[in-house]
């Protein structure tokens, strides 16, 4: 068998790879072009004229002072390979302004126009790249309403405050919301500057972006989440999306408490279990009635003993995913989730799918249906048989001992941002986003390791909820304002991988690193150490407010 690819070693000591390049080039090209650049500026140079002649050397090239790149297996090895260039990341070391975003400009047309002596009319004049550049960028409401209001027909009150949508049907018959411009319509939608009266009459009040079925709800008086259903859904058997309400609307991370976490979490539990608790045939709770804490503990429990006595479940597998921020280019292209709007998406995954060839009527077998913490458990497996070791208690062992890459000792060694007995919030050695953060459930109180949210007790999930709530502040804090989140876990009832964790990564979008080529190669290009990451992480979190305790 092939060596597994991993920087997790049985030693418990990330291992990884150092490159220190010198080579030599040979120059085949056969003519010169050497052409004038530009005129120095400074009063130094005196109006020194320079040009590209360093561009065209003469003979063959040697380089032997290339930068020093790290070359970092990740430790689950699906997930590719990390590239860190010392020369950047020493830079990032000595100065932990890197490890920030500048705060979005404060953008308004309708000030400029004023001053201009220009009428505010004038913007409905403008191209649509433009419309979509400022409805993505203005921090003016006005602005904003006098965008939404060309976007699509709003329906208002005698005091002419927004109450609706007109609407019409289309030549199926179907009816729908008069919109003159989709894509400005979802970008003034999602710009958390555009006044909430606006927000809810175009996309968050339940039916303004179409009929889901809203099937759930969490409401306190501190909060309030509805369950949608997606029945047509690009994940068989339907998803479901937790969205904040219309009376508790959420567009920033600022914004998001610990009981708004607590709620769309809830959902997800609730949901999960509920959908389990059907396929085992075990009694529910009142219909079209929220769980307590105390039955939603209950019901795990009884699922639980149902599995342990060989139940059998058809949907093994849960999958949960968080895309938070939007924004649009504009060319068109969006760049990120589907709305700005606070939310989270869950699901149950088949065990397996009906095989095919060609022929749609007769099928071949079954396959194995995709869920992506069956990788960890493939690397778990190998890792096993390689080293004859748990791959989670040496990973954790790893996170324990870590050392730096440079050498440094005056520098921190941690990649712990944050955790207490349920849980682990860290920096991965190997990080596939610059600014990845994940977070790890440990053990239970019986010390068994916690795979999936169906192993998870009520403390259990009260730290993952906090640990997905700080990761994202933590981020927030620094300026990312695209994130995705994603859940790694066992398949439920799986009790031949018992070493395997629950594993949540952050993925936050910055805006020089797009995802290109080397993205596509599964090659993370990164500009510093993780361990200089998470000691600018826990700065950020000493300074969080009591939203988060």
């Amino acid at each position: 068998m092939n060596k597994i690819r991993t920087c997790v070693t049985p030693e418990k000591q990330f291992l990884y790879g150092i490159h220190q390049p010198s080579y030599t080039v040979s120059n085949i090209r056969g003519s010169k072009k050497v052409e004038h650049l530009g005129t120095s500026a400074d009063a130094v140079d005196n109006g020194l004229a320079f040009d590209n002649r360093h561009n065209f050397p003469d003979g063959s090239l040697t380089i032997s002072t290339a930068d020093r790149i790290f070359e970092i297996p990740n430790p689950l090895p699906f997930r590719g390979t990390t590239f860190i260039n010392q020369e950047w990341a020493d830079a990032s070391a000595a100065d932990s302004r890197r490890f920030s975003l500048p705060k979005k400009e404060q953008i308004s047309l309708r000030l400029i126009l004023q001053q201009a002596g220009i009428s505010s009319s004038f913007i409905s004049k403008l191209p649509s790249a433009v419309l979509l550049a400022l409805a993505t960028c203005s921090s003016d409401p006005q602005d904003l309403i006098a965008l939404a209001e060309l976007s699509c027909q709003v329906e208002r009150d005698a005091a002419a405050n927004p109450v609706g949508l007109f609407y019409r049907r289309n030549k199926n018959g179907r009816r729908g919301p008069i919109i003159h411009d989709h894509a400005l319509f979802e970008a003034v939608a999602n710009n958390p500057n555009l006044p909430d009266s606006y927000k809810k009459v175009m996309v968050v009040r339940p039916g303004a972006q179409g009929d889901s079925e809203i099937v759930g709800e969490y409401h306190s008086n501190k909060t309030h989440v509805f369950e949608y259903l997606r029945r047509n859904s690009y994940i068989a058997n339907g998803h479901y999306a937790a969205n904040m309400a219309d009376d508790a609307i959420r567009y920033s991370i600022q914004e998001l408490a610990a009981d708004d976490m607590q709620g769309l979490r809830h959902l997800y539990y609730q949901r999960t279990y509920i959908r389990l608790a059907e396929q085992l045939g075990l009694d529910l709770p009142v219909e079209q009635q929220d769980l307590s804490p105390e039955q939603l503990e209950s019901l795990r429990q009884k699922i639980r003993q149902a599995i342990n006595n060989n139940q059998d479940i058809a949907s093994p597998a849960t999958l949960w995913g968080w895309n938070f921020g939007f924004d649009y280019a504009p060319s068109g292209y969006r760049l990120h989730a589907s709305h700005q709007q606070i939310h989270q998406q869950y699901a149950l995954i088949p065990g397996t799918v009906s095989a095919y060839t060609g022929d749609p009527e007769t099928s071949y077998g079954e396959l194995p249906a995709f869920g992506c913490g069956d990788m960890v458990a493939e690397v778990i497996s190998h890792y096993r048989e390689q080293y004859h070791s748990d791959f989670f208690a040496d990973y954790i062992g790893c996170i324990r001992n870590n050392r730096r890459m440079d050498g440094r000792k005056d520098r921190d060694n941690s990649l712990v941002v944050w955790e207490d007995e349920q849980v682990m919030l860290f920096v991965p050695k190997a990080q596939t986003s610059q600014w990845e953060l994940q977070l790890m459930a440990l053990h239970d109180r019986q010390g068994m390791a916690v795979g999936n949210i169906l192993e998870a007790d009520p403390a259990m999930r009260f730290s993952l909820d906090k640990g997905i709530l700080l990761a994202q502040k933590i981020l927030a804090a620094l300026g990312a304002a695209m994130v995705t989140s994603i859940e790694y876990p066992k398949r439920i009832g799986r009790t031949d991988e018992g070493d395997q964790h629950l594993l949540y990564a952050f993925l936050p979008r910055l805006p020089e690193s797009p995802g290109a080529f080397s993205e596509a190669q599964l090659r993370f290009i990164n500009g510093h150490y993780p361990e200089d990451f998470a000691a600018i992480c826990r700065q950020q979190l000493a300074t969080l407010g009591a939203d988060t305790a």
